[in-house]
């Protein structure tokens, strides 16, 4: 008897057996016409005790996975399920279910096994479709799946250098038809990484030996000619300038095919934020000198977008954050965002904060990887020590090496103005700030695995007496680990270090300073409750940022429902008055308690927390915070 199987590469397997695979039924009768491996991956069935229909499977032997991988496949239990279940439905899915049981078993490495399927004791098979009863009252439906088949030979060539192919592949092992399909599919993908982009499954002789339980199995790969990529053709763009198009989508024309590199052409131009959908299609021939044309499909996005967001304290009040955004400003990818917040609403601490912002990025600025970028940003604060304004405008460039590694570097003209009880300040100076992000989580707003490392250093340079020269630097890491069922549980924890060297601190930009307290350092703490006093005022010292900082945050996730969770954490936070954590210095902590609710955009936070030790006035009491996403 032979068997064909369909593999994900377009390979054809054919099963040639000493014995057939029985499917029984009466004499005279004829089996269902449907390939045993349709519906192989079918979708969980179970059973519907209000239906008429009552429904009975029993498999024979000790394989305790068979009989759930059958049930999850099965087309009566999901026509049961449903409530199809008049003769005509059952007498369909009865027959569709041969087919499906017998993939099954295929894939568990049965291949001599005998399938009856029996309406109110009649066997399916010998019903013809348009003979259906009217009425089905009960199906029995049993399995015998035989003996478990092993590879007496398990061979596959010729592969690739450096191909790694399933381990359960292997003579000795049980031969299963899904693990030859994955060979056949990691081999011919072998290949396409080496520059064979049509390389296929040439021949298979698969061979069921019933006497002995054995499967000798060859497959024979064709792995076609070594190409380069051709003529990169595009469809679909409107406004678009199609030469922009292709800067941005950096297409490799003349090198070595690797689908790694169309991988990284779909990145990018999904990275520009332009297309709402982009496909890219191989040519199903290839060129006369030996290249492979690509077609490239793109929907594009609506102009422009509007968002915001929300984050509220007890102590700070409310911050409000709303955007706009237009992608595509002069038809080359450029987009335009104007970003506006209105912070410490409702504070009982200080006043009302304010920063508008406009930025420009254009893909694809001296490289497909790079990203160059204008922007200028105002800011007004009123906080409890001190008021400060701010002008900052600059350029810069942010290197996209992949998804989970980034560079940016950026030249800045900066004007501060701080007032406070020393007096009025003015700040002038140049700086250039430069950072590294990288970033492995599984997922950015409610991460359960993974790490996220972020170094920066901004030097700058004082453009007049009371502005000094120096550079702050910054490194933050963030770490988690699941758990349990589902990963139930998780531990995530972060740690930030900060420091300014080189110039005084009376003549560093306040906000290169360190302060800690609130919701991105200690919760619990008062907002930038923890400083330092160096500089004499009118009155005494002034409270400002210290010259470094080191702050720690642990938290403990633990999930009690689909989307609701629970959260317990603890922060703790040092502020020195010098450079490389030295001089005076002080510390405080907080901890808490908080609910998360997991929405189609992150996690809706709702925290609780309270000082627990350090500086910190005893007033200030419970916290509440309420935001987006998690806090860290």
């Amino acid at each position: 008897m032979r068997r064909l199987l369909k593999a994900g590469t377009a390979a054809a397997f054919v099963l040639s057996a000493g014995a057939e695979v029985a499917i029984s039924q009466s004499a005279g009768s004829s089996s269902s016409s449907s390939s045993p491996f349709s519906g192989l991956f079918g979708g969980k069935a179970e059973g519907n005790e209000g239906s008429p229909v009552d429904i009975n499977i029993s498999v024979a032997g000790t394989d305790e996975n068979l009989q759930p991988a059958i049930r999850n496949t099965s087309l009566l239990l999901s026509a049961q399920s449903e409530g199809r279940v008049t003769g005509q439905d059952m007498l369909a899915a009865a027959r569709g279910d041969y087919a499906r049981i017998l993939g099954v078993l295929y894939d568990e490495g049965y291949f001599s096994s005998i399938i009856n399927i029996r309406l109110d004791g009649v066997e399916a098979a010998t019903i013809a479709p348009l003979d259906a009863p009217k009425i089905v009252r009960n199906v029995v439906v049993t399995v015998d799946p035989g003996p478990r088949f092993r590879y007496s030979r398990a061979a596959i060539a010729p592969v690739a250098p450096g191909t790694e192919l399933p381990s359960e592949y292997k003579t000795g092992e049980i031969a299963r038809t899904g693990d030859m399909k994955r060979t056949a599919t990691a081999a011919v993908d072998g290949w396409r990484n080496f520059g064979h982009a049509k390389a296929e499954v040439e021949e298979t002789d698969i061979i069921a030996d019933h006497a002995t339980s054995l499967i000798d199995s060859r497959i024979t790969l064709a792995p076609g000619p070594e190409l380069r990529f051709g003529e990169l053709k595009i469809r679909g763009y409107q406004r678009m300038d199609p030469r922009r198009l292709r800067k941005i989508a950096g297409f490799p024309e003349g090198e070595r095919f690797d689908p790694e590199l169309l991988e990284d052409v779909r990145k990018r131009l999904r990275r520009s934020g332009v297309f709402s959908a982009i496909t890219l299609t191989e040519a199903d021939y290839v060129n006369a000198d030996n290249t492979l044309d690509v077609d490239l499909l793109v929907a594009e996005q609506k102009l422009r977008r509007l968002g915001g967001g929300f984050e509220y304290s007890s102590i700070d009040g409310l911050r409000l954050t709303g955007y706009w955004l237009h992608r595509n400003l002069m038809h080359g990818g450029e987009r335009l965002r104007i970003d506006a917040n209105v912070e410490d609403i409702g504070s009982s601490t200080s006043g009302m904060d304010y920063k508008l912002g406009v930025r420009i990025d254009r893909p694809a600025t001296l490289h497909p990887d790079v990203t160059g970028y204008v922007t200028a940003e105002v800011t007004s604060e009123q906080e409890e020590d001190y008021d400060q304004k701010t002008g900052t405008f600059g350029f810069g460039f942010t290197y996209m090496h992949n998804d989970q590694l980034t560079a940016d570097i950026a030249l800045q003209f900066r004007a501060l103005q701080v007032d406070d009880e020393s007096g009025r300040t003015d700040f002038r100076l140049f700086a250039l700030p430069m950072s590294v992000t990288w970033d492995m989580r599984d997922d950015t707003t409610n991460a359960k695995r993974g790490f996220w490392l972020f170094g920066s250093t901004t030097p700058f340079v004082g453009l007049q007496d009371e502005t000094g020269t120096g550079a702050q630097v910054v490194a933050e890491g963030r770490s988690y680990y699941s758990f349990g069922a589902d990963d139930r549980f998780t531990l995530a924890g972060r740690s930030r270090l900060g420091s300014v060297l080189g110039s005084e601190l009376e003549e560093t930009p306040r906000d290169y300073l360190f302060f800690s307290g609130g919701g991105g350092t200690v919760r619990g703490q008062p907002y930038e409750s923890l400083g330092v006093d160096v500089i004499e005022g009118s009155d005494g010292f002034v409270t400002t940022g210290g010259m470094s900082i080191a702050v720690i945050n642990a938290e403990a996730r633990m999930k009690i429902r689909e989307k609701i969770g629970l959260v317990a954490f603890v922060d703790a936070g040092r502020v020195w008055e010098e450079s490389a954590f030295s001089g005076e210095n002080d510390w405080h902590a907080g901890a808490g308690a908080g609910v998360r609710y997991d929405t189609p955009i992150g996690p809706m936070r709702f925290d609780l927390a309270h000082p627990v030790g350090g500086g910190f006035d005893d007033d200030s009491g419970l916290q509440v915070y309420i935001g987006l996403g998690q806090a860290f």
